[in-house]
């Protein structure tokens, strides 16, 4: 058996096996610089090989069609994960989970999300579906589902904002809450002056259509800085903290011991 074969048939038990697990990156409010939400990232620790990068293992899933199951047990997982926190006393944070074209396009998608909360009893106003352009193999069938799932009240955001050639057509189609500027803009803001322009018009164009932006990848006291200056809601990078651990975020932010210190 060859690798792709192996990691395709180690993919399909992952689950079963629990060999998946979480880690969660916060989104920082820039005006208070306290944490408002958190983004759920899935982690795969292979018995045999170490850990495999989502970017390895996350296309394979969607080529072979695992990422709906894999999909299903991320958000399971972070929503559980987000009721604990408010059921232990931290007050109430956003969790944020991707989307893939493929699920989003899942006839029981609808369903699915429906389960999940209840199973878990998480608000949908405390759940947020990323989305990206690739949504756009069947744009009719994807705005549908996408207004059903806000009918339930939950949060949709536009990841990679900007580096898609139809960036525009989606903001004007799908009911989109929040952008997220993609990294690559934000990585040369302080020696490309046509970054800082970009990321200046696109925090006006989402504040004109009463959308709230997120910044990736900040990484400098400068890239806050900028951002903060021109107005942009919330970030997200190396600055405030890689994506950790759930006890390992909350240590981090101390949220430990009998304080209750909330996130927000």
């Amino acid at each position: 058996m060859n690798h792709f074969e192996m990691l395709k048939t180690d993919l399909s038990k992952a689950i079963e096996r629990n060999e998946f697990f979480l880690h969660f990156q916060p989104k920082v409010n820039l005006e208070t610089e306290k944490v408002v939400g958190v983004e759920a990232l899935i982690r795969w620790q292979h018995p045999r090989i170490g850990r495999i990068a989502p970017d390895d293992f996350i296309p394979l899933a969607e080529k072979t069609g695992e990422i709906n199951r894999i999909g299903k047990w991320v958000l399971y997982n972070a929503c559980k994960q987000n009721k604990k926190w408010q059921d232990d006393g931290f007050s109430p944070v956003i969790m944020s989970v991707n989307l893939s074209p493929r699920q989003l396009l899942e006839q029981d998608l609808f369903k699915i999300v429906s389960e999940v909360l209840t199973e878990t009893g998480l608000s949908p106003r405390y759940l947020e579906l990323e989305i990206t352009e690739g949504i756009t193999i069947n744009m009719p069938k994807a705005i549908r589902m996408l207004k059903q799932l806000k009918e339930l009240g939950i949060l949709i955001s536009l990841d990679d904002f900007g580096t898609g050639y139809n960036t525009l057509t989606y903001l004007k189609e799908f009911p989109v809450d929040i952008i997220k500027i993609d990294r690559t803009f934000v990585n040369d803001l302080l020696h490309s002056s046509k970054d800082r322009e970009i990321v200046k018009m696109i925090i006006t164009l989402a504040h004109n259509l009463n959308i709230r932006v997120i910044a990736e990848g900040i990484e400098t006291e400068e890239h806050l800085r900028f951002l903060k200056q021109h107005n942009c809601n919330e970030g997200q990078g190396y600055f405030f903290s890689k994506p950790v651990l759930a006890e390992e975020l909350i240590v981090k932010f101390g949220l430990t011991g009998q304080t209750k210190t909330i996130f927000a």
